[in-house]
């Protein structure tokens, strides 16, 4: 089974296993990680399930559609590597990954 690392706001590290096809939000709700809501249920719009990826694993995700850097431009904190969890499939190719998370999401 692969892992992924989610790092909350405050460094709380939380270290899940994951089964490749699942959106980042629906590894992150399926888990109980606080800090990714996933209100819209994984629709693209409203950005609860933000994310913030390190260079090196931002390029392994692909780049966002349009819709996704819609709901991102409304997004204070957010990052040249930011993210929407329910855009993101994971792949084998994650494990490992750390995903850290905004203080607040909208």
């Amino acid at each position: 089974m692969s892992k992924i690392t989610f790092v909350e706001h405050d460094g709380t590290e939380h270290v899940v296993e994951f089964e490749a096809g699942a959106s980042l939000k629906d590894i992150g709700v399926g888990n109980a990680i606080p800090g990714i809501d996933g209100d819209c249920g994984g629709e693209c719009a409203c950005g609860t399930c933000h994310v913030i990826l390190a260079q090196e694993w931002f390029a392994k995700t692909g780049a966002p559609g349009p819709d996704e850097e819609q709901m991102l431009s409304m997004t204070p904190e957010r990052a040249d590597t930011s993210r929407l969890g329910c855009q993101v499939q994971a792949t084998e190719a994650m494990d490992g990954m750390t995903v850290r998370l905004p203080e607040f999401q909208m």
